[in-house]
Order: structure tokens, then C-alpha cells, then sequence
């Protein structure tokens, strides 16, 4: 059985570790090499990038509170098209934040090299085998860790901007759009990957505290932040550097640095960068590796990487593989090819996002409650995917080439090792259903059932009496008008043999309890309810009546809950009437009663409803 993972991230946490996962590579090395495509107007290439993240971020955050699971946008993307993009997710996630992270370990070994004569790869080794047993220890302590890096950077960053703003020279901004408006929207693309630790935290859903509410503000937070960040640095560099020195330098930040205080300046400087690579590389394992995790829970991947250690409750192995890949990265992989190929995945997962999104939205599951929805649906998405349609043209045919060669070598792993595995129905298979048939014996059930349980889960819902007599009930759901005699006829069978009693017995019982006063409780619900001989004998039946049961004075009843006990159980009996009250004067009951799709659906919006618990 697979443990599910300790919740030990706090909302500072979960900024820094999203904070300290973008302003690494993406401001201590890229800036250089930016300003070689772009020019001055880099810092609004920088800004435009982030605001391309906007869409995803709103989205991930929504989809994510709604499934806080461990392996983020891999998890909810296989939800919501199948096993087949969820394996391409899966990979193309996992290896571009471990790429991304293994070229912060080269970062680290550049910028070290300024002060010492350690070789590179070398000091890049070290750091990455510190941070598989940093991160096997516990997310706890990583997240501790990233807390106090990412402090000391803001905090260097701060001097940078403050001491550096009054040495700005703007004659190096002039002219602005010096390689063209084409070549800013370009390079947006470019350093598009400097955002990529923005949503990072998506994949720790799972060990986050309060999801619901520290999953989306922490990744607002992160985005204002690093947003901030980049423009003020990259402004403080353009003007300081000559832009001959700083086109295509590789430590454009140190050099800055040097410029405004000196070699001491620079050496602070040069280990602010030294932990905000740290702190990327830390983040890339802690996050990387629970895309292994994930998949491995889903069977594409083999069982081994889903086994959490009972001594650290962490995921080793698939701790340690992402390790070893990222070593590999260090010792044989062009890094600067393939952060370009990072960028592009990371793109494509940005447009499956929102796509992912407006699929589990349009497929109407009731047991798809999020705890924080995206704003402006579906515009919001739609601008998302556009936008990240128009940054992947911008990418160039050469990366989008090489980036198709890896989605098709998933798709290859799919066909050979999960297609035979796997059974996984999803979102997109429930939302074609709902337009081909509206046979309830054709709609696909193990997604509502496994959503329904992460709303169990994630809300702590407390799996009382009545919640078991409602995981126990019968549903019926009747289409067609019919009047309260013809009803309770059919009720009475029903439930005479579920209690081995005579129906014509319970039939009399039921049109008695009418006759003596209406058990319509408001417009539309009604609740008959009738004691019957015996001991420890409670049942309820539900249905849903959607052209209506038609109750004395003509009133029409679309939600009735039956309940029939014995003399000793009733306590219980008064505590399921209130159950009920409180479940159905809910906001928006009665449209989510009436638009369930099959009867999980309708089971669902009673289990998932908020109310008092015993």
C-alpha cells in the first residue's frame, strides 16, 4: 500500500522554494545571453515572460487544490486526457526540471570558479550528491533549508539593486528596441524556462499545508517576487555593464557587482548566485522526483518508485534516479541545447495545463471541487494556451524538432511498457460522454470515485454513520412525472427486501406518515420518513425525480430522502434529518442535484457537501 506523503510545507516554504527555484539561472547566467538577442529591452523580455506565466499559474493553482497530489501537472494533465498524455506529462516534467536543476549545478561551478580553482563538474558533483541525501532526509528539512537560501539571496539581491541604482548609466539603454520588437517577443521565449520554478511547487501538492489556500498565494507571492527581482536586477546590470561586456557573459551579475562595490561586492554577489543555485538544484531534486513517484502510482512506471521509506517517509528511489540523471546531464549533455529544449516542454505543459483545466470545468464532475478557482474562465485559459502557442513558433524549428523527438520517444514508452497496465478513464472520456449518451451504464466512474476521495482526504472529512448510510443507499433516478401512490409503491418494494419486511406494510406506513402532515420540507425536497419493527435497522434510499413526484396540493418533489429505522435507532434517525437540512440548504444544491450526470454523481454531492460531522 503507498503512503501518502507527510504535509510539512508551510506557505514560506512553499515561496521560497518556488522563489529560489526560478532566480538562478534564469538572472545569474541567462541575462548575459539574453541581451545578445534583445539588447536594453531584455528587461521587458524578462516581464513579458512572467506575464505569459499568469494564465498557467491561476490554472495549475485551481487544478491543484482540487488534486494536491504528489507528481503536480503530470497528476492532473492524466485525469484529464488519459494515460497516454499523462505518460508524455510525466516525462517531459520530470526531465526538464531535472535538466533545469543539473544546469544550476554547472551555474554553481561557474560562479565558484571566480574564487577558487575547484574544476566545475567536480564541485557540481559534490553539490548534487549533497542534495539526494538532503532530500531523502525529508521534505522538512529540504524546506527548511530553501527557507534560509532564499532569504540570504533576497537579501544580497537588495544591496545589488540599491547600491547599483545610483551608478546606472541610461545611455546604455538608448536605443531600447536596438534588435528590433520581434527580437524581444523572441527572447521572452528564450528565458521563458526562468520562470519554470514558478510552478514547481505543483508538484509537492501533496506535502503542502493547507493546500486549498497556500498552493495558490504562495505561487502569486513567488511570481510578484521573482517578477520584481529580475526587472530590477537585469535594469541595475544593463546600466552598469557595457553592453560589449555584458553580451553573452556567463556571469553577468558578479561583473555588475564588481563594477558597482568592487571584488569584495563582487565575491558577495558571486555567493548569492553560488545559493540561488543551490537553491534551484534543490528544488529541481525535491520536485523532480515526485514525478516518479506519481507515475509510478499510475503504472507508468514500475512499482518500485512509488515505495515511500518508512524511515524517512520519503521517496528514495525515485529520489536517487533523479539524481543519477541529473548527474548524467552534468557530465555528458549540452546544457545550453537542452535548458532551450526545457523551455519548450515547459511551454507545452503550460498549454496542457489550461487545457486540462477547461476539460475537467466542461466535463461537469461534481466531485472536481477546487479550493481556489481561477478567475476570467475560460478567457484566462484561452489567452494561456495562445500565448504559449505564440512562444513555442518563437522557439525556432530546430528546438521544436528535437523536443517532438523526445514527446515521440514518450509515446513509444507508452505503447510498449503502460498501454497493457493501464485502464486510467479521464476527464476528456467523461465530458465525450456526457455528448454521445446519457446511458448511465456507459459513464466511466473510477475518476469521480478517486476524485471524491482526494476531497475526503484533502478536507479531512470525518466518515460518520451517515456517511456510511449514504455510501450504502440506494439511488434511484426517475425520469418520468409520477404521483405520490405509484411512489411509494415502488419505494415499498425496494426497500421491503432490503429490510425483509412486507412492502405492502411499508407502503401503508408511508402514505399514513403523508396523510398525518406533508413531509415536503421546502420547494422541491422531501424527506418521508417512517419507523418500522425490529432492532438496529436504518436505511435510507435517495432519489433524484427530475420531471418530479408529484405530493399532495400538486407540490413537486425532485430530492427525496426515504428513511426508514427501527424504535432503538432513533437518534440516529433525528440526526440523519439534520444531516440532511444541512446538506441541502447548501448554496447551489438543487443545481447540482439536478445536473449529476449518474448516481456516484449524485452520491457525491451528498459525501462531499459541508456539514456538522459525529
Amino acid at each position: 500500500m503507498n503512503k501518502e506523503l507527510k504535509k510539512e510545507l508551510s506557505l514560506l516554504k512553499v515561496v521560497c522554494i518556488a522563489t529560489g527555484a526560478m532566480i538562478s539561472s534564469g538572472l545569474f547566467i541567462l541575462p548575459g545571453l539574453a541581451f545578445q538577442r534583445a539588447g536594453p529591452a531584455v528587461v521587458l523580455s524578462y516581464l513579458l515572460a512572467g506575464l505569459f506565466c499568469i494564465p498557467t499559474l491561476m490554472s495549475k493553482a485551481e487544478l491543484t487544490t482540487a488534486m494536491p497530489k504528489a507528481g503536480g501537472d503530470y497528476y492532473y494533465i492524466m485525469r484529464g486526457f488519459g494515460p497516454l498524455l499523462g505518460t508524455v506529462a510525466g516525462f517531459s516534467s520530470w526531465f526538464s526540471l531535472s535538466l533545469k536543476g543539473a544546469f544550476a549545478l554547472i551555474g554553481m561551478g561557474a560562479y565558484v570558479s571566480i574564487i577558487t580553482n575547484i574544476p566545475i563538474k567536480l564541485i557540481a558533483l559534490a553539490c548534487c550528491l549533497f542534495f539526494i541525501f538532503l532530500n531523502i532526509a525529508g521534505a522538512k528539512e529540504a524546506g527548511r533549508f530553501q527557507v534560509i537560501l532564499v532569504l540570504g539571496l533576497v537579501g544580497a539581491l537588495a544591496g545589488y539593486v540599491i547600491w547599483g541604482a545610483g551608478t546606472v548609466n541610461t545611455a546604455n539603454f538608448s536605443p531600447f528596441f536596438n534588435k528590433g520588437l520581434g527580437a524581444m517577443f523572441a527572447t521572452a521565449s528564450f528565458v521563458f524556462i526562468s520562470y519554470g520554478g514558478l510552478t514547481k511547487v505543483a508538484a509537492l501538492a501533496e506535502e503542502i499545508e493547507n493546500p486549498g489556500k497556500n498552493l495558490p498565494l504562495g505561487m502569486i507571492l513567488s511570481l510578484l517576487l521573482g517578477s520584481v527581482l529580475y526587472g530590477l536586477v537585469i535594469w541595475v546590470t544593463v546600466g552598469v555593464l557595457e553592453p560589449s561586456e555584458l553580451a553573452g557573459n556567463l556571469t553577468p551579475i558578479s561583473d555588475g557587482a564588481g563594477v558597482i562595490g568592487g571584488s569584495v561586492f563582487k565575491t558577495i554577489i558571486s555567493v548569492g548566485a553560488f545559493l540561488a543555485f543551490i537553491s534551484t538544484a534543490n528544488a529541481g531534486i525535491m520536485s523532480a522526483s515526485k514525478y516518479p513517484l506519481g507515475m509510478s502510482r499510475d503504472k507508468l512506471l514500475p512499482g518500485v518508485f512509488s515505495k515511500i521509506s518508512p524511515k524517512f517517509n520519503t521517496p528514495i528511489r525515485s529520489i536517487v534516479v533523479t539524481g543519477i540523471f541529473m548527474i548524467i546531464a552534468i557530465l555528458f549533455l549540452e546544457l545550453e541545447l537542452l535548458v532551450k529544449i526545457a523551455s519548450s516542454i515547459l511551454i507545452l505543459l503550460f498549454i496542457l495545463a489550461n487545457m486540462t483545466l477547461i476539460m475537467f470545468r466542461e466535463s461537469k464532475i461534481l466531485s472536481y471541487r477546487p479550493k481556489f478557482r481561477s478567475p476570467l474562465y475560460p478567457y484566462m485559459q484561452i489567452v494561456g494556451i495562445a500565448g504559449g502557442v505564440f512562444l513555442l513558433i518563437e522557439m525556432g524549428t530546430g528546438i521544436i524538432f528535437l523536443t517532438s523527438i523526445f514527446l515521440l520517444l514518450g509515446v513509444i514508452w507508452y505503447k510498449v511498457y503502460v498501454e497493457k497496465r493501464t485502464s486510467k478513464d479521464s476527464a476528456l472520456i467523461y465530458a465525450l460522454e456526457r455528448l454521445v449518451s446519457r446511458d448511465k451504464e456507459l459513464m466511466s466512474d473510477s475518476i469521480l470515485t478517486e476524485l471524491k476521495d482526494i476531497v475526503v482526504q484533502r478536507d479531512d472529512v470525518t466518515e460518520d454513520r451517515f456517511h456510511g448510510l449514504i455510501e450504502d443507499s440506494k439511488i434511484l433516478d426517475i425520469e418520468a412525472p409520477l404521483k405520490i401512490e405509484d411512489f411509494f409503491r415502488k419505494v415499498s418494494d425496494i426497500l421491503g427486501g432490503e429490510l425483509n419486511q412486507s412492502p405492502e406494510n411499508i407502503f401503508n406506513k408511508l402514505l399514513e406518515r403523508e396523510n398525518d402532515s406533508s413531509t415536503m420540507i421546502r420547494e422541491k425536497l422531501a424527506i418521508p420518513h417512517i419507523i418500522v419493527e425490529g432492532k438496529n435497522i436504518f436505511k435510507i434510499l435517495v432519489v433524484r425525480a427530475r420531471a418530479g413526484i408529484i405530493f399532495p396540493e400538486d407540490k413537486l418533489a425532485h430530492i427525496i430522502f426515504i428513511l426508514a429505522g427501527s424504535p432503538d435507532e432513533r437518534n440516529l434517525h433525528l440526526k440523519v434529518l439534520a444531516a440532511i437540512a444541512q446538506i441541502t440548504q447548501q448554496p447551489g444544491f438543487d443545481k447540482k442535484w439536478l445536473e449529476a450526470l449518474n448516481e456516484d454523481d449524485l452520491r457525491s454531492v451528498i459525501l462531499l457537501s459541508k456539514r456538522r460531522r459525529n
